[in-house]
């Protein structure tokens, strides 16, 4: 009994979490440790990788509500200097990379405090709104506990009238161990869950039950921290667009494609002012002759993408709907290769094709080649290619590759007409 009792024990996580670990790091021939520390880095950055699947049906329009914690459990400093002071930090470059990989969506942040849930930022595509909003939440007292439900019901409020070709989701970042909540939480739960409203939680201190029941019946994603690290990790996971939900419909959307005035009638355009900042009293409008004007109702705006306040057109431009367009056909996964299985004949497999970095057996114990051009990458041009860039390097620049997506798609698609054609030419040949 008493050796069952110890066994039980070091099923804590605080008791096992550091056992042993100097057995994943094993010195090389030399004495050295460099390789199994490269191997340890490469490990978890292919992670986030690999985790990546090709979806037929994306959530590419997304509005998204952020839901912080700003109860007391956020002044523990398990987190560098405090939970709420890494959360804001992390958030800042979250924000970013979500706009970034996300043109066409919008964003908007709620806070709980004192058992109460405040709309700090309105759903909007701008990333400055929502920084500067962080930034005053920066010296905001922490006291008592959050609640939930009060943050649920206010997001829900809000997605309930977004249009259901939109992917609605909620990501919530809790501190907390506890929710103090004013009715039964299950009721708000199965409201989500009928709406189709996708709610994903990240939880600072452990895991809670009825933050991994809400994420189960919503189908999102539930997570505990470790350190700051994985906390990045667990917020930059939802910044792809999840697959979409079976509520969420197929129609055709109306969008504006803006244009700039800077003569009319061989004149400087007039001044006017923008429609963003109109009615904005901390940032006023100002008289100015540039500007992105709605090709409907002629409005204003100082940037994009944004909804025409005057006519609810959506304003895009080009490039937004051509970073959107890569989710939906991801590079595929390189072929992982040892580096002691490199042919040693030529210069040109000794080096990555990308950056022209020399290939080291202590660095790159595994280098990455592509199925298509056949060439060889390091280990921070994969990431490069699939994380940020979203082609191969050398399907682009080598002629007669066809190895990006849309060239074989719209090769099948030329075949499919050409070979129509040549059928409905031969049935009316005489």
């Amino acid at each position: 009994m008493a050796d069952d009792d110890r066994d039980d024990q070091k099923e804590y996580r605080w008791e096992t979490g550091y056992e042993k670990t100097w057995e994943a790091i094993k010195d090389d021939e030399d004495g050295l440790l460099d390789g199994a520390i490269a191997d340890i880095i490469q490990k978890a950055k292919r992670q986030r990788q690999a985790q990546k699947t090709k979806q037929n049906r994306l959530g590419m329009m997304r509005h998204l509500f952020l839901i912080l914690d700003c109860s007391e459990s956020m002044s523990v400093p398990d987190l560098k200097p405090t939970r709420l002071r890494c959360t804001l930090k992390l958030l800042d470059q979250f924000i970013e990379e979500f706009f970034d990989q996300n043109p066409i969506s919008q964003m908007g942040i709620i806070a709980l405090k004192a058992k109460r849930a405040e709309k700090i930022t309105e759903l909007t595509g701008t990333s400055r709104v929502h920084l500067k909003a962080l930034e005053s939440l920066a010296n905001v007292p922490l006291t008592s506990e959050p609640s939930l439900q009060n943050g649920l019901d206010l997001a829900l409020k809000t997605l309930k009238v977004v249009p259901s070709h939109a992917s609605r989701e909620i990501v919530i970042v809790m501190g907390s161990l506890t929710t103090c909540d004013p009715v039964d939480i299950n009721l708000t739960i199965d409201e989500l869950k009928k709406e189709g409203i996708r709610c994903s939680v990240i939880s600072l201190s452990a895991e809670i039950h009825v933050a991994r029941y809400l994420t189960q019946q919503t189908r999102g994603t539930f997570g505990a921290v470790l350190d700051d690290a994985h906390f990045r990790d667990q917020l930059m996971s939802q910044v792809d667009p999840p697959p979409a939900a079976k509520t969420q419909h197929n129609s055709l959307i109306r969008m504006g494609f803006p244009h700039t005035k800077n003569e009319v009638e061989g004149k400087d355009a007039p001044l006017s002012m923008c429609m963003c900042h109109i009615e904005n009293l901390e940032e006023p409008s100002e008289l100015c002759t540039t500007g992105h004007h709605c090709p409907q109702c002629n409005s204003k705006y100082c940037e994009l993408p944004v909804e025409c306040q005057s006519c609810g057109l959506t304003l895009v431009s080009a490039p937004h709907l051509a970073r959107s367009y890569h989710h939906l056909f991801p590079v595929p996964n390189f072929e992982e290769i040892p580096f002691e299985s490199l042919p040693k004949a030529s210069e040109r497999t000794t080096e990555c094709y990308a950056c022209m970095k020399l290939f080291g057996p202590l660095a790159d114990k595994t280098v990455f080649k592509c199925g298509f051009c056949k060439q060889l990458f390091c280990l921070d041009c994969d990431i490069f290619i699939h994380d940020t860039l979203h082609a191969c390097v050398g399907c682009n620049t080598i002629p007669g590759v066809d190895g990006l997506v849309y060239q074989q798609s719209s090769k099948t698609v030329a075949d499919d007409v050409h070979a129509g054609t040549s059928k409905q030419r031969g049935q009316f040949s005489i």
